[in-house]
């Protein structure tokens, strides 16, 4: 299955931002500062075009091959800017939301960053009524301290009395409390969506036993390129 709402992207040639311990989920505002010349092309061109940007993590050993094309996960997450603002000496600042999960087709020369056509994943369909034990999960471990008392707890405990769907909430537990950077790009290109949030609770738990107010993943706060 894939949601009507991938139909209105363009996935044909979609601007490629790659980060090392990022890991951009659908429904997640993603702030990135952009200041690498090629970053500050690529902002510009999405800015005049369709917004759209799509977030790659690069693989181990990125480092060497960092200005160049390094290996990136054949899996991303495309974005869309919600906001920007651009500085008087041509960096850039923007709010990128999370939109779909996609797979690169392949990737295109010309530009001075990477473009890449891209496929949405298809994902299992399953009903909101058959996740109500799992989204009863989510409610119960949200009112365990000390999670209960913290601002991001109180945010996620709204969500869950709200209308998103488990299946987005889980995208946005793994984005904000899973540190294991390995385990959120399996959850992203994981296609299965009963198994995908099993997997995000189960970990879930184990972040919260450990959890103080400032232990949300620092990646998750303004991105730099």
């Amino acid at each position: 299955m894939v949601s009507a709402d991938v139909e209105s992207f363009d996935l044909s040639a979609v601007p490629l931002f790659p980060l090392p311990n990022v890991v951009f989920f659908p429904r997640a505002v993603l702030p990135l500062h952009i200041f690498e010349e090629r970053y500050k092309a690529m902002t510009a061109d999405s800015l005049r075009g369709n917004r759209q940007i799509a977030m790659a993590l690069l693989k181990s050993g990125w480092e060497k091959d960092y200005y160049q094309r390094p290996l990136i996960e054949p899996v991303v997450c495309m974005g869309r800017i919600l906001s920007h603002e651009k500085l008087p000496d041509g960096r850039y600042n923007f709010l990128l939301e999370g939109a779909c999960r996609a797979r690169i087709v392949r990737e295109f020369d010309g530009k001075p960053y990477r473009v890449a056509q891209l496929e949405a994943l298809r994902e299992t369909r399953i009903l909101e009524l058959d996740l109500e034990d799992a989204r009863t999960r989510f409610r119960t471990a949200f009112e365990q301290e000390p999670v209960a008392s913290s601002g991001i707890g109180c945010q996620f405990r709204q969500l869950i009395r709200g209308p998103l769907p488990t299946a987005q909430i889980a995208d946005l537990v793994a984005f904000n409390f899973l540190e294991d950077c390995a385990l959120r790009q399996e959850l992203l290109a994981e296609t299965d969506v009963r198994l995908r949030i099993d997997r995000t609770l189960a970990a879930l738990c184990t972040a919260l036993a450990a959890f103080t107010p400032s232990a949300v993943p620092s990646d998750n706060r303004p991105g730099l390129n």
